[in-house]
């Protein structure tokens, strides 16, 4: 039997999705569905909202805009067995963690001070001093490049000093991150290996399945 939430979340994002609804049919509101009151004041930015309607359907992201990859973060947040403060805090950084890529630096030689995480994390602490959550918005795709440089580029020396980087800045944020990158990678049609290599790499990390 499907929860409240899966049911509500088929109503409002899958049906838009599924049967190609005009945005209009809909808002952001209704498809985030905000709980919190800092939540609810990120959504009233207007450069934000930009953000979230940003996207088209690509490889890794079959959804097309940052507004339903959130979605599709939140549901697999839903299945976590975590405390509620865990939870506000995996929900504040999906909010936010992607949302700036419309405005990313894309040139070459890229400009890594205005990747999309580096923006993001801008922006929340307009909102927030919390350090893990500005931490892991930041930081979140670094272990998708650190097991990139690895596996696909053969950069193994590079990556594994990446990869010991992220763990240094993580600290004791390390499981907080492992969860959201877990509830990031599985989504879309994204390729899984990346995040089995870290839950067979990493010590410390409480493994879920």
């Amino acid at each position: 039997m499907k929860t409240a939430y899966e049911l509500l979340s088929l109503t409002k994002s899958h049906l838009v999705r599924k049967i190609n609804l005009p945005m209009e049919a809909t808002t952001i509101e209704t498809i985030i569905q905000p709980e919190t009151e800092i939540e609810k004041k990120i959504l009233e930015d207007t450069t934000f909202r930009k953000g979230l309607m940003w996207g088209q359907p690509r490889y890794g992201h079959p959804e097309g805009k940052i507004l339903f990859h959130i979605h599709d973060i939140f549901e697999n947040i839903e299945k976590l067995k975590v405390d509620g403060e865990t939870r506000r805090k995996l929900r504040l950084i999906a909010l936010v963690h992607d949302t700036f890529k419309f405005d990313e630096h894309k040139g070459y030689p890229r400009d890594w001070s205005k990747h999309h995480s580096i923006l993001a994390r801008q922006f929340f602490e307009s909102y927030s001093s919390e350090k893990d959550i500005l931490d892991i918005i930041e930081l979140h795709d670094e272990a998708y490049y650190s097991w990139r440089m690895i596996a696909l580029y053969g950069r193994e020396e590079e990556g594994e000093k990446r990869l010991e980087k992220l763990l240094y800045k993580l600290g004791d944020n390390l499981q907080l991150y492992y969860l959201f990158f877990k509830c990031d990678t599985q989504t879309g049609d994204k390729i899984q290996a990346p995040l089995k290599w870290f839950e067979e790499t990493i010590q410390g990390i409480e493994i879920i399945l």
